[in-house]
């Protein structure tokens, strides 16, 4: 995995701007902050995202596949004002769960979710090496 940066450019916080990697693709689904029973433990949008980065997680582990594989999460956000007020918590959940890798991401604002509840939703790009 090679992280790409153009010359110039102002390095970003908490992600990159592009990745190139070669190997296996793992490919996860939007996850909610519930847990394994479908249920949220938390209204708290650090505390959902933190769930659902844990379930990112535990997905990418039944391909074999860890945190430091991600290549691209789109995360959407139903308020981007919570988002923004949640910046030093969520990160410290992200740091929690993820560690310090920044791959490629979006967020974006969306008008709601299927799950009622849901303050988020991330969906992950791995790539296991060759």
């Amino acid at each position: 995995m090679q992280i790409l940066q153009p010359p110039g450019w102002g390095k970003p916080k908490g992600y990159s701007n592009g990745i190139v990697a070669t190997g296996r693709m793992v490919f996860v689904a939007g996850q909610v902050g519930w847990n394994a029973q479908e249920q949220f433990d938390t209204s708290d949008f650090a505390g959902q995202a933190r769930q659902a980065l844990s379930n990112i997680v535990a997905i990418l582990a039944e391909a074999g596949a860890k945190p430091e594989h991600i290549v691209r999460m789109t995360w959407y956000v139903g308020d981007r004002h919570e988002y923004l007020a949640s910046a030093k918590a969520l990160g410290a959940a992200y740091r929690e769960v993820i560690g310090r890798h920044y791959p490629v991401m979006t967020a974006i604002q969306v008008a709601g979710f299927v799950e009622d509840g849901a303050k988020l939703e991330i969906e992950a790009t791995a790539v296991l090496p060759d």
